[in-house]
């Protein structure tokens, strides 16, 4: 009787787990197609093509209308019994929870009434979904000619958004704007053939040829020239006529309406830590300051210089030997360092990513409040590799010392390594291999910047000094970004601070700060992300002792795509368990 009882309790067991899969895979798919169809430029850069014909509606009623839906979802999620569900459905039940959760929690703040940054806004979206669409047939290309016809009511619908703000006090501060005028009014003043909306008609595939080629670049003239040249025209004149002069005085978010509060919830959203406050964010990256102060004086001493700490930045901003005399020595350089960090992964990584990537330099119309380097990912299953960028813009104020760090960053074993793997982790949910929690990313990168001391690729002292001035810089965002954002920092007292404590050159120092005060949070998430790693790179060394990998290590941190830190620290914690039970 008690063995028939327990395999009635088995059977039951197993009946319950099954239909706990059955209904995460249900919202999980449910919740992947919302996301498709609610953000068809999102779907383009997933490689996903049914929607390359349109445009996202971004107007109050569509915003307010996502957000329920994500509550819905959640709601969906709850409902969900998991104490039967397998590790890796409870893995993916916590990613979701943790998308849709801060999805309400900042939906609620209607962020959509600031649609820009310092260096991206709407007006460069279908710019950068052209690198992710397929241009391989004539229905391509109609598709693009349908979104290319909707795109001047998203610009539209941006605009009236923005004015909205305006109204309710909610918009970027007045001190920004001026860097990202010009690439408002790049777009507005280009002739269509030269816009860079055209692009994909300059390079029509031979399947295509004569009268039908032809045809689609005559409409794709007469649609830029008639409808999305002056829709970026009123959005330009928007910007500077209106915009521009109403912006908010004050920088910080904390004088945004609920600002304090506001703050707070994006601190949480970007280093993925229900734990973390400004206050404590902020001692942490002057502990930090200090620290790094210490090694980059001892680096200056190696290299022989006479002088103190600011004489040593003001020659490494001004000699020449330290900056390339072409936008193609720069590029030369990179790509050098590229292919020679390459080489030494497999001593680090067990599992190293199919897709290539290459480095290019950065768009010409974005370049001057661009930062020095940025990766651009590449849809899974595209027809082109992931893209490692370098401003060749001004070229005095690109260190080549700067270079290796960077590189480590934002290609390999930095933000490419990572983001390729994410498209490759088997037997996971659509969105799962899009999933980009910040502190994760971009600690990660910053790991990657350190790791490059075990790897042998900084070849001189200049060069370790840029990595630590790299280093220094990320641990001044936590001072800066919660100095400007919760304590009443002055764009000057930004500024100097990160002028003062880092070899960036001044036009990066103006480009970095601006970039803080317009996306509040987002500065944390390098340095938290990074210390997490390293502190759970050295429990594990210290738990395993001589059975310590460093590829597998690695493998676990960054083969499962992207985690917040708290579940990474599970993960590792699991894999710990699992090594000492060998």
């Amino acid at each position: 009787m008690r063995w028939i009882f327990g395999a009635a309790v088995a059977v039951a067991a197993g009946m319950s787990s099954a239909a706990a899969a059955d209904d995460l895979d249900r919202l999980f798919s449910d919740y992947w197609a919302n996301e498709l169809e609610e953000n068809p430029f999102a779907a383009t850069a997933a490689g996903v093509h049914d929607y390359d014909d349109r445009t996202p509606e971004v107007a109050p009623a569509d915003h307010a209308r996502r957000l329920e839906e994500a509550k819905a979802f959640l709601a969906r999620l709850d409902a969900i019994d998991l104490t039967r569900a397998d590790a890796s459905e409870r893995l993916n039940a916590s990613l979701l929870r943790f998308i849709l959760q801060h999805a309400t929690a900042l939906g609620e703040f209607r962020t959509w009434r600031i649609p820009f940054l310092s260096d991206y806004g709407f007006h460069q979206d279908l710019g950068f979904a052209i690198d992710s669409a397929r241009f391989q047939t004539e229905a391509d290309y109609r598709a693009y000619l349908a979104r290319l016809s909707a795109y001047p009511a998203y610009l539209d619908q941006n605009v009236e958004n923005m004015r909205l703000g305006l109204k309710e006090g909610f918009s970027q501060p007045k001190e920004i704007i001026g860097g990202i005028l010009p690439s408002f009014e790049a777009q507005a003043t280009s002739a269509p053939e030269e816009h860079p909306l055209f692009a994909p008609f300059r390079r029509i595939p031979a399947p295509i040829t004569g009268k039908r080629a032809d045809a689609l670049r005559a409409e794709a003239i007469v649609i830029l020239r008639d409808a999305v040249i002056p829709a970026f025209r009123r959005a330009f004149e928007f910007m500077r006529d209106e915009y521009a002069p109403n912006a908010r005085e004050r920088i910080g978010a904390h004088a945004l309406p609920d600002g304090e509060r506001y703050y707070e919830a994006l601190v949480r959203y970007y280093t993925t830590r229900d734990d973390a406050t400004a206050e404590t964010i902020h001692k942490i990256g002057v502990k930090e300051v200090s620290r790094i102060r210490k090694e980059m004086n001892a680096v200056i001493k190696k290299t022989g210089f006479k002088g103190d700490f600011a004489a040593f930045l003001e020659f490494l901003r001004t000699d020449k030997q330290f900056y390339a005399e072409s936008p193609e020595q720069l590029l030369q350089r990179a790509a050098f360092l590229s292919k020679t960090i390459d080489g030494k992964l497999p001593a680090y990584f067990g599992k190293l990513p199919r897709q290539p990537y290459s480095v290019e330099a950065v768009p010409d119309e974005i370049a001057p409040n661009y930062t020095s380097g940025r990766y651009v990912a590449a849809p899974p299953g595209g027809d082109r590799g992931g893209r490692y960028w370098v401003n060749t813009y001004a070229l005095d104020k690109r260190p080549l010392y700067e270079l290796p760090a960077l590189t480590l960053h934002e290609a390999v074993p930095g933000h490419h390594l990572q983001g390729a793997l994410a498209y490759e982790v088997e037997n996971a949910p659509e969105f799962r291999k899009q999933f980009y929690p910040h502190a994760f990313g971009e600690g990660w990168g910053l790991y990657a910047e350190k790791l490059g001391v075990e790897m042998d690729v900084y070849q001189s002292p200049y060069e370790d000094f840029g990595r630590l001035s790299m280093e220094m810089w990320r641990a001044c965002r936590l001072v800066i970004d919660t100095g400007i954002h919760a304590k009443g920092w002055t764009r000057r007292q930004a500024l100097d601070y990160l002028a003062e404590n880092t070899a960036l050159s001044l036009k990066n120092v103006q480009v970095e700060v601006d970039r803080y005060i317009a996306w509040p949070g987002q500065a944390l998430a390098y340095k938290t992300g990074e210390m997490t790693i390293w502190e759970l790179r050295r429990k594990a060394e210290k738990a395993l002792g001589a059975k310590f990998d460093i590829r597998e290590f690695h493998d676990v941190v960054v083969a499962q795509g992207g985690l917040p830190l708290e579940i990474l620290a599970d993960e590792v914690d699991a894999y710990i368990t699992r090594k000492q039970g060998e």
